[in-house]
């Protein structure tokens, strides 16, 4: 992945983690962006990636949202 679609890819996570961390008790926001990246790479869309990095941080690391996005 070349420079510029990595910054695209990292402002399009960081819009999508926005309502989760707001709805979410404290955490380390890289778990969530690593999971929603790598959702992304693997071709899932927006959406998608939101709600597998969701299920990551409450299966994996016992954090989970209110609203979950």
């Amino acid at each position: 992945m070349d420079i510029a679609t990595l910054a695209l890819v990292l402002r399009e996570t960081a819009s999508r983690h926005d309502p989760y961390e707001a709805t979410a008790p404290p955490h380390d926001w890289w778990d969530w962006y690593a999971a929603y990246i790598d959702a992304r790479q693997t071709g899932s869309t927006p959406d998608e990636a939101s709600e597998a990095a969701g299920r990551y941080m409450q299966d994996a690391l016992g954090i989970a949202s209110q609203g979950r996005p």
